[in-house]
Parts: C-alpha cells; structure tokens; sequence
C-alpha cells in the first residue's frame, strides 16, 4: 500500500490531540488489526510513505517488522520502538500481527515538547528514551487501549510542553506555521518574498527560520505541501483535475513533481 494512492488511513485507529497539543501534533494513531484482516488478503504487504517532515514515533505494540528508512533495510524487532524524521520515502514490511501505536508531529516542533533542534537532527540519531522515558514506555505498553495510551501522553507531553517553552523559538515556529497556511490560502503559488512581506519578515530571515527548524528550505517544503495537495486530487478526479488550481504551470509541471516526489511516473502509479 502506498500512501496517497491507496488508503493508508483505513488500517489505523485515529485520535486528534488535546487542545494544548494540537499546534504542535497531528494526530496519535493505532494498527487495527481487525481493519487489517479486513482489508489485506496477503499474509504480509509493504506500506511506503512519502516525505512529510513531520517527526514520527512507532511504538511497536505486535510483532517485529522490516523499515527501510534510506537505503538499508532493517529488522525492527518486537521490543524496539522507531523515530523517524520523514524527511525521506520510508518502506515498512507489515503483517496481520502488525501493532504499531503512533505519534505524529507537526514539523519543528520538536523544539518545543522535548527541547530537541529537528534540524540537527541526522538519521534515526535520537534515541525514543530521549523522547518518552523507558519507565512510561513500559507503561503506555501495558495499557490495555488506545484511548489510555493517548491520555497518558498527553499528560507526558504537556509536562514537557511547559518545561521547554522558549519565546524565540515559539515566535520561530508560528512564522513557519502562518508562512504554510498563508501558502494554503493563495492557492499554493504565492512566491516565499510574498510570504516573507506579508508575515514582516525578510525573504532571508523566512529562510532561516525554515532551515534552522525543519532542515528543509521554504521552497523545498511548500513543494512538497503542494503535491500533497495537487495527487489526492489528481486520482480522486483525473478527468476534472486542473494543474492551475495548485499552482502548477501545466500538467508536464504537475507530472515532472509527481516523479520528482513519489520516485516514479504518475502512469506506472495508476495502473
């Protein structure tokens, strides 16, 4: 299953945070191995994710799978818990033994709950006990349900919420998050100058903001935010699909960003 071209989302049990996480997390999700059965006739099928650069943790609550998180793949084994920054394609062997509890982050805002710079950030280079202690690890695991797991965050992260507030990097966070919804809002081709003048900022300072945060350019990124937009539309909708409408020059433009993103044509997608 592919993320974006199939959905991903109808394997997963969803809740959105409390109202004092949700800047900083998009949602808290868990296998539904029922979903699962349901769905999936293959004793094991291939899950592939697409760049976000939105911090990832999977709790592993089932059995041991592989993650191709670059170039290698690994055994993930039952004991082991992953973060990923996914700023890169990601791979995951599943099964129907599949459990996997995640946390989703809204990117660079890292900073703000744990006191850790995404941007510095290289590879799986962070430990999950830097994140969440070994200690409640153990104890969101021997919950019985997803709602506890959740709740029990939440009371974890809003500690650390409150430990690590930083007006610098607060003020950093909102020009990144007011820079990607004045994007969203111009119908995702407003140029990064336009961006920067109308948040009061210079075009460096936005670049800055988004390099010193995400890792990632403000170009890079509102790329990125725009194929995300523009594919869910293209393949709910070929026929009625305009490039235009999401800032693309014509379809070639569109095209060329499908392979540019996703590593292949859009045809051998659709097939």
């Amino acid at each position: 299953m592919t993320e974006i071209f199939d959905d991903i989302k109808k394997l997963y049990e969803f809740r959105r945070p409390c109202e004092e996480l949700a800047p900083y997390i998009e949602f808290f999700s868990e296998t539904s191995v029922e979903a699962s059965r349901y769905y999936i006739d293959t004793e094991e099928f291939e899950i592939k994710l697409f760049p976000s650069y939105c911090p990832t943790i999977w709790l592993n609550l089932g059995s041991p799978y592989l993650l191709k998180n670059g170039k290698e793949w690994n055994t993930i084994n039952q004991s082991t818990d992953v973060f990923v920054l996914r700023n890169e394609t990601i791979e995951r062997v599943a099964s129907y033994d599949d459990h996997i509890f995640t946390i989703k982050f809204y990117p660079g805002t890292l900073k703000s709950i744990f006191g850790i710079n995404q941007s510095k950030i290289t590879g799986t280079s962070v430990d999950i006990d830097e994140l969440i202690p070994l200690q409640m690890l153990k104890k969101i695991k021997d919950l019985g349900n997803f709602n506890d797991r959740v709740g029990l965050l939440e009371k974890l992260f809003i500690e650390k919420l409150n430990e690590n507030r930083n007006e610098k990097e607060a003020y950093y966070l909102e020009n990144i998050q007011n820079a990607v919804h004045l994007f969203n809002a111009s119908g995702l081709e407003i140029k990064n100058s336009q961006l920067a003048e109308q948040l009061a900022l210079t075009e460096k300072s936005l670049y800055r903001y988004f390099i010193n945060t995400i890792g990632t350019s403000p170009k890079n990124y509102m790329a990125m935010v725009r194929i995300r937009a523009a594919l869910p539309a293209y393949i709910k909708d070929i026929k009625s699909f305009t490039p235009y409408e999401y800032g693309y020059f014509d379809r070639s433009h569109f095209y060329k960003s499908v392979t540019n993103f996703t590593g292949q044509k859009l045809i051998c997608q659709l097939k």
